[in-house]
């Protein structure tokens, strides 16, 4: 379940080994680093190998794109010849997806498994991108002081930084002067909610606006289906999650001097955050059965530096 608790602190501990390097605990490090690091790369292995996050498609099919990126196909545009950067990329499904579109893509994730598994899949699939293994705040130094056309964020990111402002001062710092930003992700609305206990329909759980202390959840369960010869666990079940409101998201992005062109919210998201009482439709989107625009599930917003 969560919590609110305060941002502690995480005490120095053994470094721990990954297939190209060594992630060092350090003293300074916010507990909530730790944490998340550690879930994700559990996560990682799970979600590499879910039907949900159909690897295997990337593979066989040169042209196959994520049903997220589908979704954004219309709103994106044309990203051809672009140097873009995904944001916590996670397993790279999507890094790939814009690749495949034309972009010359680089990711970064905190989770070291997780760019392990993207850096696999882009082998398997032939792609040519490069993986930096970052918390997103470091994000400028980890990528070299490099600066991108493109700045794409997809589902499930921004709730993880504690500061949507700082969040928006590493997006401008690397993105070039008339260089945009692309981000869908959850709504802040739907972040709120939990499933009704009974009646499995949304209710009102978690704080909307930003706060200092995060939300803390202990859970050994992911979201996405796992494989049937799935074995690895969770077993480093806490995470740790903030909200920011859509105010609060529009308004880190203007003050850093970028001018939005885009925000629409969507009653739908790709996966299904109320079982029972929602229906799926393509490219992989699930929306309320009944009433959905009575819940914002998502949002897209688009803005560019000006150059």
């Amino acid at each position: 379940m969560a919590r609110e608790g305060d941002v502690r602190r995480h005490p120095p501990g053994p470094p721990r080994a990954y297939g190209d390097g060594v992630v060092d605990h350090d003293a300074s490090e916010p507990d909530y680093l730790v944490a998340n690091r550690a879930n994700w790369d559990d996560r990682a292995v799970i979600h590499a190998s879910s039907p949900d996050y159909e690897v295997r498609a990337f593979v066989d099919d040169p042209e196959f794109l994520s049903g997220v990126v589908r979704f954004d196909l219309p709103r994106l545009g044309d990203v051809r010849g672009l140097d873009g950067v995904h944001l916590q990329c996670h397993i790279g499904t999507d890094t790939i997806s814009v690749a495949r579109l034309g972009a010359r893509m680089t990711g970064l994730d905190l989770s070291p498994q997780s760019v392990a598994e993207a850096r696999a899949l882009a082998t398997a699939a032939g792609a040519d991108i490069d993986y930096v293994v970052s918390d997103v705040y470091d994000a400028p130094a980890a990528l070299g002081g490099r600066t991108f056309d493109l700045v794409y964020v997809s589902l499930g990111a921004i709730s993880w930084p504690p500061s949507v402002d700082r969040w928006a001062e590493v997006v401008d710092a690397v993105l070039r002067p008339g260089g945009r930003l692309f981000i869908r992700d959850t709504h802040p609305m739907l972040d709120t909610m939990e499933p009704d206990p009974v009646t499995g329909r949304p209710v009102p759980q978690w704080p909307y606006f930003e706060h200092p202390d995060p939300v803390v959840f202990q859970e050994n369960v992911t979201y996405v289906r796992p494989a049937d010869d799935n074995t690895h666990e969770i077993t480093h079940t806490e995470a740790h999650t903030w909200s920011h409101g859509i105010g609060e998201t529009v308004t880190a992005v203007l003050r850093r001097g970028m001018i939005l062109t885009l925000l629409e919210e969507h009653d739908s998201v790709p996966f299904c955050p109320f079982p029972g009482i929602m229906t799926r439709s393509e490219p992989g989107e699930w929306r309320l059965t009944e009433h959905p625009e009575r819940m914002a599930m998502s949002f897209t917003l688009s803005a560019h530096k000006p150059g």
